[in-house]
């Protein structure tokens, strides 16, 4: 059985969908699923579904895109302490679209690194053009894993010796992603998770359709040949990186 490590659970592909999507994931193996925030407005839904389902998680975060706004009005106590709120997450940089608010940004992502600091929370961090301000802030002081990771070999090695985790997602299985598969191929297996980021990047044979947690298979199919793994063995593995990853979840 399988863990999808990032699945958007509360976007609109989602309503009045949820059972089936759940119950589609369970049939492919996949039996575990872990719900980020990137939005403010989705943190309460998002502990909703994870109290609704005991096979969901949830991790709470302010994505890039929002910054400018407080993150302790929405990451109170209350809600990190929750015990299904696993760590802080998505959050970090995105410089693709606007690096005019890159100050702003980074001041949204220390804030919530800091608070992560506080209440020992492992964090998921969003990297994108940005590698260098992200190897600058992502210190050994912190602890958690590189979601969605399709940035360079380099950026890997730094975080490899901060003990950070990688995720692959449905990317990996992309034609055009041989760049990625080969950083993959470095990346020591007990340090790798999987996700599909649901509801983006269906992988192969999915391309084009809203993806959704029981893809995540796909994925670890093509880790599987990457790392010269039986699937069985492989999902075992994966199992216990996720838990050193995420020491609050309970499977």
């Amino acid at each position: 059985m399988f863990i999808d490590t990032h699945c958007h659970l509360t976007d609109n592909y989602v309503l009045g969908n949820l059972n089936e999507i759940i119950i589609r994931a369970e049939n492919a193996g996949v039996s575990t699923m872990i719900c980020p925030t990137a939005d403010p407005e989705d943190i309460k839904s998002a502990i909703k579904v994870a109290e609704q389902y005991k096979n969901i998680f949830a991790t709470i975060g302010i994505h890039p895109e929002h910054a400018g706004i407080d993150a302790e009005q929405f990451l109170t106590a209350h809600i990190l302490s929750h015990p299904k709120v696993l760590g802080i997450g998505e959050i970090g940089l995105d410089y693709h679209k606007n690096i005019q608010n890159r100050k702003t940004q980074i001041k949204l992502f220390e804030q919530q690194l800091n608070l992560a600091k506080k209440y020992d929370l492992p964090v998921a961090i969003h990297t994108r053009d940005a590698e260098e301000d992200t190897k600058s802030i992502l210190t050994n002081a912190f602890h958690g894993v590189m979601h969605c990771f399709t940035s360079s070999w380099n950026l890997a090695k730094v975080m490899l010796d901060r003990g950070f985790f990688f995720s692959a997602s449905g990317i990996l299985t992309f034609k055009n992603a041989e760049e990625i598969r080969e950083t993959f191929k470095k990346i020591p297996v007990d340090r790798i998770v999987i996700e599909t980021d649901a509801p983006y990047c269906a992988p192969v044979p999915y391309r084009g359709k809203t993806c959704e947690p029981a893809m995540v298979v796909e994925t670890a199919k093509m880790l599987a040949q990457i790392k010269n793994l039986q699937l069985n063995d492989l999902a075992i593995i994966l199992t216990e990186n996720t838990k050193k990853l995420y020491p609050k979840i309970s499977l």
